[in-house]
């Protein structure tokens, strides 16, 4: 189908002319009545150009009953449509495309709303047939002919919404259906009756004639184990409901705090595009900027955790040598990094012997590597991996863990590791 246009006024070169537009579209036509420059020429003249209530109605009616037939004929998508007079927008089956358009104009036109009507009730689904209470088959080609699986999918939706559970199971040729109204469901709206208008229960108390069909066994879990359940009881109790979780996140972050916390806990995925030829990599600022990227989100860990200002790597621009040698090491396991050191080379040091308020030593001007950050996933600590990048980092400078210097001040989880990989002390710049 094209795209076509049908003017309903005698002059169609008029720009206030109204007209309604058809649009093809994969699963339904679009069906608009454009009334826009004509609503602007109306009000002008001082007329009321809006539409009337049963106008609407008859709209409405259409456009609901257009909307489940597209949804039963197997479409997941979304609708959305506008409340203004402007405008009049329809989505509907192909085969109800010409009546559409008629309806349109003489609702328009003529102001004869049957024909919207008549196309509302030809559109309508026996949705109160399909889940009024029972167990039954329903065959494709005689009770439906979408497919199974669309069908079934379409009457859970329309079950949901009237608090019903649908028990359903589509086959090859039908779908088996047994509708059931839950306790919670029955209650709410026993109590809030104003918020559903018309619904009517005809669900509980509801027996089954003894010719009723038998839906047939295909294993897997036994069927109706809530028949005869009572329902869950909750209670008002004090729960924890702020603070600050080991992530360095607020516990009411959501889910920004859910993809930080698995990130910080299992590790930093390793992006698909970067082959990874071993366990440990070194970054530079002269790395290829999809590298130094990596490092900077691995950056991102330490600096939520302990709340820092600033992320230990930031060279994210273009390549550069810098004087002191810059570089991260990345651990990875499993496709994820878990481990985190930054450093680069100085030569202003002191030595200290890891004692608690104890002074530093004399200055030491030989050029060293400098730790500036160390940082493991959550799951991982306490199994080395700290270790394993300072040893890393001393056999990258050709020199020994004692050799190494650390930045000032060290942490507490810093000392703990220089006591074990330098027991007679470090030197601190």
């Amino acid at each position: 189908m094209t795209e076509r246009t049908t003017y309903l006024d005698p002059d169609p070169r008029d720009p206030r002319a109204r007209r309604i537009r058809v649009r093809a579209y994969r699963w339904y036509a679009v069906v608009e009545l454009d009334r826009d420059e004509y609503v602007d020429a109306a009000t002008s003249l001082g007329q009321e150009p809006e539409l009337p209530a049963a106008y609407r109605t008859a709209v409405d009616r259409v456009r609901e009953a257009s909307i489940d037939r597209i949804w039963y004929d197997g479409y997941r998508g979304d609708f959305w449509w506008g409340d203004s007079s402007r405008w009049v927008t329809m989505y509907v089956p192909y085969r109800h495309v010409e009546s559409a358009v008629e309806a349109l104009r003489a609702a328009e036109l003529e102001r004869d709303y049957n024909g919207l009507h008549t196309l509302a009730d030809t559109l309508a689904l026996p949705l109160d047939e399909w889940l009024a209470p029972g167990e039954r088959e329903l065959i494709r080609g005689v009770d439906f002919d979408s497919p199974p699986r669309a069908f079934l999918r379409f009457l859970q939706g329309k079950a949901k919404r009237c608090g019903v559970r649908l028990n359903g199971r589509a086959t090859a040729g039908s779908v088996w259906v047994r509708p059931t109204l839950s306790v919670t469901a029955k209650q709410i709206r026993e109590m809030y009756p104003e918020q559903y208008p018309g619904w009517v229960d005809r669900w509980t108390g509801y027996i089954e004639p003894e010719d009723a069909p038998i839906r047939p066994w295909v294993g897997g879990r036994t069927q109706n184990r809530s028949h005869g359940a009572r329902p869950v009881e909750f209670r008002a109790v004090n729960t924890p409901s702020g603070g600050d979780c080991p992530c360095g996140m607020s516990l009411q972050g959501g889910k920004d705090h859910t993809d930080h916390h698995a990130a910080w806990a299992f590790g930093v995925r390793v992006p698909k595009n970067l082959a990874w030829w071993g366990d440990l990599a070194v970054v530079s600022t002269q790395s290829p900027i999809s590298w130094r990227k990596l490092a900077y989100e691995v950056a991102r860990m330490p600096q939520r955790e302990n709340h820092y200002d600033f992320r230990s790597w930031s060279h994210v621009d273009e390549p550069e040598v810098t004087p002191d040698n810059m570089r991260v090491y990345l651990l990875q396991v499993n496709g994820y990094v878990i481990g985190y050191l930054a450093a680069h080379d100085t030569s202003d040091h002191q030595r200290w012997n890891l004692i608690d308020g104890a002074q530093y030593g004399d200055q030491d001007h030989t050029l060293r590597p400098r730790i500036i950050l160390i940082w493991v996933a959550g799951a991982y600590r306490h199994q080395g991996v700290g270790g394993t990048l300072v040893q890393a980092l001393a056999d990258d400078f050709a020199c020994d863990i004692a050799d190494v210097s650390w930045s000032s001040p060290v942490s507490d989880a810093g000392r703990r590791l220089a006591r074990r990989l330098s027991p007679e002390g470090i030197w601190v710049s």
